[in-house]
């Protein structure tokens, strides 16, 4: 029993000044040589991990803005080329629109022109047909006379006399059908 009490009465043995040299001894072999390993070997893994991101990060910042720059290029490229596109598209709108407008407008003074030409020709016609018209109709009507005094009398008449009755009555009466 009295071993036991022996521990007990010296209490533990960390706080016993007699052992303090030995477990500083160790304390500062193990920690040294946890700072040595540590310092030599791990840390420097670490820190070149650490750098070795560091600078994959600043690639990738540098490759997006760099990608970033060749977008808003390309985005103003574009917007150029949209631009050039629909302004040489309104000048293609509108030479077409001006050649459709001549193209139209040639066709038309044609087209006028022939109907002018018909309307003068028809004219033209129209006043052969007015100026031979009391001839012919003076000539027809000596005809159907004569033949209705033929049928009614039974006698020709001659056509000399007939011709000037109607060319008298003709002469009056044309003021009627043809404004003279």
């Amino acid at each position: 029993m009295k071993e036991v009490f022996s521990a007990e009465s010296g209490g533990m043995p960390q706080l016993n000044p007699e052992f303090w040299i030995s477990q500083i001894f160790w304390l500062t072999l193990t920690f040294g040589t946890l700072y040595i390993i540590l310092s030599k070997l791990i840390l420097p893994k670490i820190s070149a991990n650490l750098e070795l991101r560091k600078s994959q990060i600043q690639e990738n910042i540098e490759a997006a803005e760099k990608q970033r720059e060749d977008s808003e290029s390309k985005l103003k490229e574009y917007d150029q080329i949209i631009l050039k596109t629909k302004s040489e598209a309104k000048n293609i709108f509108k030479d077409a629109r001006d050649k459709a407008l001549k193209d139209i407008n040639s066709k038309k003074e044609v087209l006028e022109s022939q109907i002018d030409l018909e309307i003068k020709k028809a004219e033209k016609e129209i006043e052969l047909l007015r100026k031979g018209a009391p001839e012919k109709i003076n000539k027809i009507a000596i005809e159907t006379s004569s033949e209705i005094v033929k049928k009614l009398v039974g006698v020709d008449v001659n056509n000399s006399s007939l011709s000037a009755i109607v060319e008298d009555l003709s002469k009056k009466d044309s003021g009627k059908y043809y404004g003279s």
